[in-house]
C-alpha cells in the first residue's frame, strides 16, 4: 500500500519538530520528581496555546514546575502572588505622568512576558480576576487610550487550594472556562518522596538548562494545527462532549439527575487541540482515540457541572467522564 506523499512529509515533520519535547521532559525532571501528568499538561497547553488552572494542596511545586518550564523554554516568567488587597492595574498596569515632559506613559505590568504564574487566583476579588483573564481571551491589554499586543508565546497558568475556602474569590464559571486544562496535582509516591528528600536538602538547588527557544515552540504550533484528524474521530470527540449535556440520548439516563450543567463548546474545540498536541508530542501525524482519551480528563472536567444529587453521593465531574468514556463506542 502507498503513502500518500504529504502525509508522510507531514509525519517526517512532526517527529523532526517534536524532539525537543522529550528534551524539556528531561530537562524539567532534574529539578521536579515525577509529576509526569504534570509536565505533559503543561507542555500540551504551551503547543495548543491554552491556559492551565492547576489545583492542589501546598506544597506540590506547582511553582517550581512553572518556572522550570520557563527555564527549558528560554521563556520569560512572572509570578504574581494574588491577594485580596490587589489591584487591576498591578497585573496590567497603568498610566504613569512624566513631571519633566508633562505627559503621561503606559507602565506596563507583569502580564507583559511569556509564562505567567497566577498563584492562588481564588484570593484576589473578580475585576482582578477578570482583568487577568481578558487578557488571556483577547491576547492583549489596553493601558489608557493604547492597547498593546501580549508577547508570544503567551501561557497563563493559575493556581488554586481546593481546601481553603476563607478569604477567597471563587472563579466564577463563565471565566473557568477559558481554561483549555485543569490539571489535578497529586501527593508524590513515598519512592518519589524519598527522592525529593534526598534532592532538596543537600543545599544545593537544581535548576534547568534552556534546551528550546519560544521560536521554536511556534514553529511547533503551527504544525500541531496540521496534524491530522479522521471525521469519525472528531464525531467521538463531539459525542463524549454532547453526552454530558443530554446523557440520555447516549443511553445514559443515570447521569441526568447528577448534571446541572454539561460541557460548552470549547471543550470541543480544546479537546481538538490538546489531542493534537498529544499526538505531536508522541511523534504522531494524526490523532487517534487513544490521544483523545488522554486529554479529554483535564479538558472536560472543571466545564461539568454537577447537581446537589451528585455531590450528596459524592460524585464528581471525573467520575460522569469516566462513565462517558464507558458508554461512548469508540472508532
Amino acid at each position: 500500500m502507498s503513502i500518500d506523499p504529504a502525509v508522510q512529509a507531514l509525519q517526517e515533520k512532526v517527529r523532526s519538530q517534536s524532539a525537543f519535547v522529550g528534551a524539556i521532559r528531561d530537562e524539567v525532571g532534574k529539578v521536579i520528581v515525577g509529576q509526569r501528568a504534570l509536565i505533559d499538561g503543561l507542555i500540551t497547553a504551551l503547543l495548543a496555546d491554552g491556559h492551565v488552572l492547576l489545583e492542589g494542596v501546598p506544597g506540590l511545586a506547582k511553582t517550581l514546575a512553572v518556572r522550570t518550564l520557563a527555564q527549558a523554554v528560554e521563556t520569560g516568567f512572572q509570578r504574581i502572588q494574588f491577594t485580596p488587597d490587589l489591584l487591576p492595574a498591578d497585573i496590567v498596569g497603568t498610566m504613569i505622568y512624566n513631571e519633566v515632559e508633562h505627559s503621561f506613559f503606559a507602565k506596563k505590568g507583569p502580564v507583559f512576558s511569556n509564562l505567567i504564574l497566577a498563584d492562588e487566583i481564588n484570593r484576589a476579588p473578580a475585576k482582578v480576576q477578570s482583568a487577568l483573564l481578558e487578557a488571556m481571551q483577547e491576547r492583549q491589554v489596553t493601558i489608557g487610550d493604547t492597547t498593546f499586543p501580549l508577547p508570544q508565546p503567551f501561557l497563563v497558568l493559575a493556581t488554586q487550594n481546593p481546601i481553603e475556602q476563607e478569604g477567597t474569590y471563587p472563579l466564577p464559571e463563565a471565566q473557568v472556562d477559558r481554561f483549555m486544562l485543569k490539571l489535578r496535582v497529586d501527593y508524590p509516591s513515598p519512592d518519589e518522596e524519598l527522592r525529593i528528600l534526598e534532592r532538596m536538602t543537600v543545599g544545593l538547588e537544581p535548576s534547568a538548562q534552556p534546551v528550546v527557544k519560544p521560536e521554536t515552540i511556534l514553529e511547533a504550533r503551527r504544525t500541531v494545527y496540521q496534524v491530522y484528524i479522521d471525521p469519525k474521530v472528531e464525531r467521538y470527540i463531539v459525542d463524549l462532549v454532547v453526552a454530558t449535556r443530554q446523557p440520555k440520548d447516549f443511553g445514559l439516563p443515570e447521569l441526568a439527575g447528577l448534571i446541572r450543567y454539561g460541557a460548552s463548546p470549547r471543550a470541543t474545540i480544546y479537546t481538538t487541540l490538546a489531542a493534537k498536541a498529544c499526538a505531536f508530542m508522541q511523534g504522531d501525524a494524526y490523532v487517534t482515540p487513544d490521544h483523545v482519551r488522554g486529554v479529554v480528563r483535564d479538558v472536560m472536567r472543571h466545564r461539568i457541572i454537577v447537581t446537589y444529587e451528585a455531590e450528596a453521593e459524592e460524585k464528581t465531574s471525573d467520575d460522569i467522564i469516566d462513565s462517558i468514556l464507558r458508554t461512548i463506542e469508540v472508532p
